[in-house]
């Protein structure tokens, strides 16, 4: 309790004193939301895996190793899939926005079409996807408090006003300084929790060979290898989950703060070690199911429970703290990227089309205490089931803007009604999709042999209708707009990160 409480404290005075590190004036919000696009690649890569990598993730992903086996596993390729794939699109994103002060992908989408409808539509993709998602870093938050003895609501909510306070008075600068101790201690927590616990447990065979026993004697019967039934679903949730990661506003928020293209293109190379440290948390679930972990039901709590089995209780502190600090960093980047996308394309576009960039400032700042409350109250309020169901959701959704955002960086051949067309079918038939199956899972089968990831089946009805749609138009000669882009905007380089 003490270790936990000692660095909890540490990162909270850390949070309210980003304002003295490469101070500036955050009532600008272009310095509060992405902190002036001058971080370097050292702390663009702690942000980005301090943004992406959450504690969330460091609950569920084991959870679902633990009640289900393998499937957990499709982690690990989307992550290391997904580099690539940034290091070819998002360098230009970077570069365009650079050039003309984009703080969002709704903004760059309006520019290259000329399209209030396709902004709005990014943007409320963006936000409904990004609510849930904090809500849920709260959960863990929440699991981890349980899990050390706090009881009842009172901790969390103390632990959010914190939270709140940092984010609302220095903008990005404080989850970026939080982010660098957090990933520090979650790289300690797995590498040591991949030494300790293996040695307490007779190795990885010995876990392996408990935790596919305990997955075939399992109500609904797992394993650690996949079913050959399971290779498409695998194959496509990992595929769209690695689209859809970097679109998502917190990531791209992350991404529009760095310094140059270049900063861009080194973390697309070094981000993947934190998929091998993703790896190693998706183990913790094996282990937990080969140290005979029983959760009551409520299987985010493996992880707890096994490091309070196998760990010291002073690393017991590290750990915990690490997972509750990973939550504070990208539950802080999202209420900042949701901000964001409300201020500018609907308060800006739709309320006070002449606001300054002082007056943004303060807008976006008061929607993230807004935002954060949302959070809140879905964590204290509502059962966490409503939070993943609207999560699942949110994947879904994010996969709907692709086509406008990516399209538009290559190319402007397609329409932009035929784009909002197609988001809006996107939208509605990955909706039904989830829909149909309960929000139970992300799996939808198209036919008995052909089940894969709802989102995946989305975007490709959305990618057909604007294809059509596309051109049909252009034969028609329907306008598609001004694009206020030029082609020397996506090839401007910036200072060497």
């Amino acid at each position: 309790m003490v270790v936990f409480l000692v660095l909890f404290a540490f990162v909270t005075v850390l949070g309210f004193y980003a304002s003295r590190w490469r101070k500036s004036a955050v009532a600008n919000i272009d310095e509060w939301a992405l902190a002036g696009r001058q971080f370097g690649t050292f702390i663009t890569w702690f942000l980005l895996g301090g943004d992406l990598y959450t504690a969330y993730t460091f609950i569920a992903v084991p959870a679902l190793a633990f009640g289900a086996g393998a499937l957990a596993f499709y982690a690990v390729p989307y992550t290391i899939v997904v580099y690539p794939f940034v290091f070819v699109v998002l360098p230009r994103f970077w570069s365009v926005a650079k050039a003309k002060g984009y703080v969002t992908a709704a903004d760059f989408v309006k520019g290259r079409f000329q399209s209030r409808g396709l902004a709005l539509a990014v943007a409320i993709s963006g936000i409904l996807a990004t609510l849930p998602y904090i809500a849920l870093q709260m959960v863990g938050m929440k699991t981890i408090l349980q899990a050390l003895g706090f009881g009842g609501d009172i901790p969390i909510i103390v632990a959010f006003a914190i939270l709140a306070a940092y984010t609302y008075l220095n903008g990005l600068r404080a989850p970026a300084m939080v982010a660098v101790v957090k990933d520090i201690l979650i790289y300690a927590t797995i590498i040591g929790a991949l030494i300790i616990i293996p040695g307490h447990l007779g190795g990885f065979g010995h876990i392996f060979q408990a935790a596919n026993v305990k997955l075939h004697a399992a109500a609904k019967p797992g394993s650690v290898l996949l079913s050959p039934k399971l290779y498409t679903a695998y194959a496509t949730l990992a595929l769209g989950s690695a689209v859809a990661l970097f679109f998502y506003p917190h990531a791209m928020t992350g991404v529009l703060a760095s310094k140059s293209r270049d900063t861009v293109r080194k973390n697309a190379a070094f981000l993947p070690l934190y998929s091998l440290m993703l790896g190693g948390i998706a183990l913790l679930g094996f282990m937990a199911l080969a140290a005979h972990i029983n959760v009551n039901g409520n299987n985010n709590l493996a992880v707890p429970l096994l490091f309070l089995k196998e760990f010291s209780p002073w690393f017991v502190g590290v750990a915990f703290a690490a997972i509750l600090i990973g939550a504070l960093v990208p539950a802080s980047v999202m209420a900042i990227a949701a901000s964001n996308l409300f201020t500018r394309n609907i308060y800006r576009e739709y309320f006070v089309p002449h606001a300054s960039e002082n007056q943004q400032a303060g807008i976006a700042k008061f929607i993230s205490l807004l935002v954060m409350l949302a959070a809140l109250i879905f964590v204290v309020g509502i059962p966490v089931q409503f939070s993943l169901y609207l999560q699942t959701l949110g994947g879904v959704w994010i996969l709907q803007t692709v086509p406008m955002i990516v399209g538009g960086i290559y190319t402007r051949w397609f329409h932009r009604t035929g784009l909002l067309i197609g988001w809006l079918v996107g939208m509605v038939l990955g909706t039904w999709m989830e829909y149909s199956v309960g929000f139970t899972t992300s799996f939808f089968a198209l036919s008995p042999g052909i089940v894969g990831y709802a989102g995946i089946w989305a975007l490709i009805a959305n990618g057909i209708v604007v294809a059509i749609l596309s051109l049909i138009l252009h034969a028609a000669k329907v306008s598609n707009g001004v694009d206020e882009t030029t082609v020397s905007d996506y090839q401007e380089e910036a200072t060497s990160a």
